[in-house]
């Protein structure tokens, strides 16, 4: 990424990783200076300036993260007068990291079902209305691999350690078959899709609304080896630290966006970005529509909990 698109992403709305100081790699130094407002917010800062960090899992690349959510949280923003900032870090590890951290207020995520997290007091309100979403490995389609156990000893792309069902299911799946494969995390999803298409791994995990997705951007056709039983999308989520009249605003926001001529204009020209249909919105939600992610944790390998 170059220096100046690296500054557009981190405008008024957007915190892109500033404040973790282990990952300003060398090559951002030079542009060190120009985030240093930005840094200098402090979570607790921005709770006494009205404002709530949003962070979603990085699903796609950082600046089609950035160009998704931003119209949406302005948006939201707007419709409910409690002002929200984008807050998402290099990889998809990093930006769970901000939530664990409690930097964060509210978030777009699978990551926190698992036991040690269920108790943090994160509240599911909303999540994306879309067909539910499959873990999947694939190939490309003209890959000779057509059978998993052709990928024993190989490299395969996941996004990173944090996802759910883009690494966790699907790694848990080669664990059982006995397959041992070279992970290899590519920091998000376009990332390990990157890979595979220049052929440094033989294979991806992934999730089937991802593929899709990535497909129709890039005109490359995959193969499916494996997928899940089907899974809710992500949840739109909320810290126990967030003020009941706020989020009540917040929640009615997105769950009428929908519904309203504006909405509806932002949504279908975000979901082009990512190659969603043009008319998918939010819908209520609550945890138990995340039973499925519970239970798979009960009997996923110690590694993957």
């Amino acid at each position: 990424m170059h220096a100046m698109d690296w500054l557009k992403l981190n405008d008024w709305r957007t915190d892109v990783n500033c404040l973790n100081p282990k990952n300003r790699l060398p090559h951002y130094f030079s542009i060190a200076a120009s985030l240093v407002a930005l840094c200098a917010v402090t979570p607790a800062q921005a709770q006494e300036n009205g404002v709530y960090r949003f962070s979603p899992v990085n699903l796609y690349g950082i600046e089609l993260t950035a160009s998704y959510w931003n119209p949406i949280i302005d948006y939201v923003s707007t419709k409910s007068g409690v002002k929200l900032q984008l807050k998402i870090g290099r990889t998809s590890a990093d930006t769970t990291a901000y939530v664990l951290a409690n930097e964060v207020e509210f978030v777009f995520s699978n990551h926190l079902f698992s036991p040690d997290r269920d108790h943090l007091g994160w509240k599911v309100f909303g999540r994306r209305d879309t067909q539910p979403i499959r873990s999947q490995i694939v190939v490309l389609a003209d890959s000779p691999v057509a059978k998993l156990e052709q990928l024993a000893n190989e490299a395969v792309a996941f996004p990173g350690p944090e996802g759910t069902v883009t690494y966790k299911f699907s790694y848990a799946n080669l664990l059982a078959q006995k397959i041992p494969v070279k992970v290899v995390f590519a920091g998000n999803m376009d990332g390990a899709f990157a890979q595979l298409a220049s052929g440094k791994v033989k294979a991806a995990g992934t999730q089937s609304q991802l593929s899709a997705g990535w497909s129709k951007r890039e005109g490359k056709a995959l193969r499916v080896l494996w997928e899940s039983d089907p899974l809710n999308d992500l949840a739109l989520m909320a810290s126990k630290n967030v003020a009941a009249k706020d989020l009540a605003a917040v929640s009615k926001a997105f769950l009428e966006m929908g519904r309203d001529p504006q909405g509806q204009k932002v949504l279908a020209s975000v979901s082009e970005l990512v190659k969603l249909p043009p008319t998918t919105s939010f819908v209520p939600s609550t945890g138990a529509d995340y039973t499925a992610y519970r239970n798979f944790y009960q009997t996923a390998p110690v590694a993957l909990r």
